[in-house]
């Protein structure tokens, strides 16, 4: 794929464009069909690969800001078609992108640094989000987007869906619905082949149980959660969606830059003071953001955009996380999960910082410079601290695809033998 030797991004109209020329060449094992249609009025593609009525769906694309799974699927989609072994027992279907919106507004297609990453980064508010908004919004208020992804799952009733996901630094982890034994041992020796760090302390997944090194499993519904006061719950996302069908969900997750700080097992020396440290950080850093936001609101001509909104929703999960942080952390608290927070705690007001920054230069606002600054200094700073090191574009795709590959093998939907 000649984006991946370009180390590009492809977007949401190259991957449809890829998807029809895979179609045209083999119509008799591909389809491709328009399934949804976003806000906007974008359409929602379902690639489909094979005719097995055991299905697989892969979902790329449901964060804005995370861009490898799209080329991921088309990969997928490719082994699928030479390699008949991934097509016995099963059809691959492939929802190119759930977020086709957000991705217009993520405009990094070839980010060199994580500066430039965030130059022009977006990630809507949770309400906003496709696989999240059932775990905030009543039913009726679901966006098309969520809908479109609930009924294909309806109609496919895949005994596995696959949700790819990443982050712009740190490691690869896994999260499952329900454990997939013997998944562990590849996810591991594909990390460690391609130099990529497994985040055995992943915040994401704070507290859920381990199956193996970086590979976790969803909590009871009665567990209490890590981090009580974020709104949105994993256990009433559309992950769970599949599972009244018998299937379940894998979402793997892989780095653009890699950090070696996330992966180191040994016990933290003082995780309390450090917790207490990273909260009192976090509460500055977005004081800072709030402080500019706060100067420029009055002068916006749209306090209604998607950029605007993304960032005051993030802003407004600070004080309770820092609340959250304060608290004593886990007796076992690990270096990794340390780091992991520590970049939670730098990501969250940088992510906010970025999309306030964008909506301020589109408006050349006046407090755009000393905005600019700030995301510079920041993005300089979390780099630095994390020994940033670029995950060539071919690797993350293939250690997302040779995991998705293992958990397809080695899932059972319930009732299987």
């Amino acid at each position: 794929m000649s984006h991946l030797t370009e180390q590009r991004y492809p977007n949401s109209a190259e991957l449809a464009r890829s998807a029809r020329e895979l179609t045209a060449h083999r119509p008799d094992l591909c389809r491709l069909r328009r399934i949804g249609t976003s806000r906007a009025g974008r359409p929602l593609h379902l690639l489909s690969v094979g005719h097995d009525p055991r299905t697989v769906l892969i979902v790329a694309g449901a964060h804005a800001n995370e861009p490898t799974g799209g080329a991921t699927a088309l990969h997928l989609a490719r082994r699928a078609l030479v390699d008949r072994s991934l097509r016995e027992d099963r059809s691959w279907h492939f929802l190119l992108c759930a977020d086709p919106d957000g991705a217009a507004l993520h405009r990094t297609p070839a980010p060199r640094t994580l500066l430039e990453y965030h130059r022009h980064f977006f990630r809507p508010a949770g309400e906003e989000q496709p696989e999240w908004s059932p775990s905030v919004l009543p039913p009726d208020r679901l966006p098309p987007e969520t809908r479109a992804l609930t009924g294909i799952i309806d109609e496919l009733r895949p005994y596995l869906q696959v949700s790819l996901h990443g982050t712009e630094l740190g490691g690869s982890w896994v999260q499952l619905t329900r454990d997939i034994p013997g998944l562990a041992e590849p996810f591991a020796k594909s990390a460690a082949e391609l130099h990529i760090p497994v985040e055995t302390g992943a915040s994401d997944a704070a507290g859920w149980p381990a199956s193996g090194p970086g590979v976790h499993v969803m909590p009871a519904p009665d567990a209490r959660a890590a981090f009580p006061s974020l709104p949105d719950d994993a256990r009433h996302s559309t992950w769970h969606h599949a599972h009244r069908y018998g299937g379940s969900t894998a979402i793997v997750e892989v780095p653009m830059w890699a950090s070696d700080l996330v992966d180191d097992p040994a016990p933290h020396p003082a995780p309390e003071h450090a917790m207490r440290r990273l909260s009192q950080r976090l509460s500055q850093d977005t004081r800072r953001v709030e402080a500019v936001l706060a100067q420029a609101l009055p002068r916006l001509p749209d306090t209604g955009s998607p950029l605007l909104r993304a960032a005051r929703w993030a802003l407004a999960l600070v004080p309770g996380l820092a609340r959250d942080w304060a608290q004593p952390p886990p007796p076992d608290a690990t270096m990794a999960y340390v780091g992991s927070i520590d970049a939670f705690a730098r990501r969250l007001p940088l992510r906010a910082a970025a999309m306030l920054l964008r909506v301020l230069e589109e408006a050349d606002d006046e407090a755009a410079p000393r905005l600019d600054a700030l995301v510079t200094d920041w993005c300089e700073g979390y780099a630095e601290r994390f020994g940033a090191r670029w995950v060539p574009l071919a690797h993350q795709v293939e250690h997302q695809a040779r995991t998705t590959i293992a958990a397809v093998r080695h899932a059972r939907a319930e009732g299987d033998v």
